[in-house]
């Protein structure tokens, strides 16, 4: 009965750790391009408004790590999805872009104030000492393959709503918006319920609760330490990773002439590595250490990216590039299962989980903000592989900068031993 009630608290993190960003992140993705048409808006706007999210997310990492240590998760969690779901009901009226950067302002705060470190935190709860590793990695492989399968179907949604053949009025695409918007709205609603009847209640708190009381100068204290700031170096330069597969599925279309289908399927294929990658380094890393994994990870980073941003074996037999972004994606997604896994590493007490997370995220995910704007920098609107090549050969600087991180972060944690 014991395995089934983790079992299912780990389905709950799970779903909800996507669930949350169906409505800013992930129905922007499958739907952008309808989007744009029944919204009047055009791509500029849209980063705009998701640069907002950034700046917005960036600031409740931080403060949202102390709630997260005062309240248990499953509250924290469902009200998150609860205030989330409530943007659904104004994002279904087709707003102004006004209303809309508005919305994504406070999409920022209620997908990561009360949510992310208690995500985290309760995650670690979940695991052991030994198996942080698999605990991560379920919770991102398993939130990796419900965004994959989100994505395929997304497809299919599309070619139901809005099919190829005759022409599609103005109306019909904002009413078919509307109800699209409206079902992902109630989905959210209902993710918040099955979280509150489905996730236990914080047992470690409720046993002494002297030994979780929160020290507020004992918080601040962790942002001095050396072990916190090589954490969050580690992040940063993974989550640059992570948003860079964003890119894989144009790559194929510019460069390699991959139809517009084509293109499209190549995408999802990387995405359903994810779970594959997230998991797998998950278990291996609880054979070993999770931080010495993470070394490889960013080693196939440098190297991949500098093959590509070189053209070394451009003018070879497409699966060479093909297999180049597979190592990519496997390195990338793996990086994701592992950079909270060091957690145990840093011998953090549990009871400051969520303020580290806080922490280590602000630095972490500032590439929310501007990672976009650098992709769009640098390949412009009608990008050849020479634009990504140059894209490329400077990111290729961010792995190495986490690799030194992660060499750093391990001679400070081990320096004893």
């Amino acid at each position: 009965m014991q395995n089934k009630n983790k079992i299912t608290s780990m389905l709950s993190l799970i779903i909800a750790g996507e669930a949350i960003f169906l409505l800013p992140f992930i129905l922007m993705r499958v739907f952008k391009p309808i989007i744009r048409e029944a919204f009047l808006i055009s791509d500029a706007q849209i980063g705009e408004a998701q640069a907002l999210y950034g700046i917005t997310a960036v600031i409740s990492y931080f403060f949202g790590g102390f709630i997260a240590d005062k309240w248990e998760a499953r509250k924290l969690l469902s009200f998150s999805l609860i205030l989330t779901a409530s943007g659904g009901f104004i994002m279904v009226m087709i707003p102004s872009i006004f209303t809309l950067k508005i919305l994504y302002s406070f999409w920022g705060v209620s997908t990561i104030f009360l949510f992310w470190a208690a995500l985290i935190k309760a995650t670690r709860q979940w695991g052991t000492k030994n198996n942080q590793g698999l605990s991560f990695g379920l919770l991102d492989g398993g939130r990796g393959f419900f965004a994959a399968t989100i994505a395929l179907s997304g497809a299919a949604i599309l070619s139901f709503f809005f099919p190829d053949n005759g022409l599609i009025t103005f109306d019909k695409k904002v009413i078919s918006l509307q109800y699209i918007i409206g079902t992902i709205t109630l989905i959210v609603f209902l993710v918040a319920l099955f979280i509150w009847k489905t996730l236990p209640k914080d047992e470690q708190k409720s046993k002494d609760p002297k030994e979780f009381q929160f020290n507020f100068k004992e918080a601040l204290f962790l942002m001095t330490k050396s072990k916190v700031i090589y954490h969050s170096l580690i992040i940063f330069c993974a989550y640059c990773a992570y948003k860079l597969t964003g890119v894989y599925g144009t790559y194929a279309r510019d460069v390699w002439g991959y139809s517009l289908e084509e293109a499209t399927y190549f995408a999802v294929f990387i995405q359903y590595l994810r779970p594959l990658a997230a998991i797998s380094i998950g278990w291996i890393a609880d054979k070993f250490v999770p931080s010495k994994l993470i070394l490889p990870c960013f080693t196939i980073l440098i190297i991949v990216s500098a093959f590509l941003g070189l053209g070394i074996f451009q003018e070879q037999p497409l699966f060479l590039s093909f297999s180049f972004f597979i190592f990519m994606a496997l390195g990338t997604y793996a990086l994701r299962g592992l950079y909270f896994a060091i957690i145990e590493e840093t011998k953090i007490p549990i009871q400051f989980t969520g303020t580290l997370v806080g922490i280590i995220s602000v630095v972490g995910f500032t590439p929310d903000i501007f990672m976009s704007l650098f992709i769009g920098y640098m390949l412009g609107e009608n990008p050849t592989i020479i634009e990504y090549q140059h894209l490329f050969s400077y990111f290729s600087i961010i792995p190495i900068i986490g690799l030194l991180a992660t060499i750093g972060f391990r001679k400070t944690i081990y320096k004893r031993k």
